[in-house]
């Protein structure tokens, strides 16, 4: 049980860091050596990727990771208008993926084009999960966010939170 607890943690945290990765002709994308073994070893290659759908990037799962999270969106209300927005866009685009002996992912055309996907492409840790960007839109965005002033509002969710 503790070596349980133990691999749950390492996988809680296991992604972070900014990557600069090229996509190929056909929508593979290499995963960092760094991660490659956790992902292999760990998860057994087996992840989900679906859409962002507050931002124009793809988010990248862990399969077991993904399924909690499935779970959570199955249990919101049908009839409410915001729940089913978010049923249709992240269930309905979530594909499920290996990684390939290689360490790459395929990424389909359909997402490709979501996030409009070129070759260069920012992989984004971001603790349980990858976002997944067309560079020049991380860039952008990465601009913007760090000339954005914060509302008394959200100091408040963040109050907890010390670096």
């Amino acid at each position: 049980m503790v070596f349980f607890v133990y691999l749950w943690r390492i996988m809680e945290n296991l992604f972070k860091g900014i990557h600069t990765l090229n996509l190929d002709s056909k929508g593979r994308l290499g995963i960092p050596t760094t991660y490659r073994d956790h992902i292999m070893g760990l998860l057994k290659g087996s992840m989900v990727i679906t859409i962002d759908t507050e931002e124009k990037c793809l988010l990248l799962y862990p399969s077991a990771t993904w399924s909690k999270i499935q779970n959570k969106i199955n249990e919101l209300p049908s009839f409410n208008k915001n729940a089913r927005r978010i049923q249709r866009l992240l269930i309905g685009h979530a594909e499920d993926i290996d990684v390939d002996t290689s360490g790459r992912i395929l990424i389909s055309r359909p997402l490709r084009d979501y996030a409009s996907l070129s070759k260069k492409v920012t992989l984004i840790g971001q603790g349980e999960k990858f976002e997944i960007w067309n560079q020049n839109f991380w860039n952008e965005n990465v601009d913007k966010w760090r000339e954005e002033v914060t509302s008394n509002d959200d100091e408040e969710a963040l109050k907890d939170i010390s670096i």
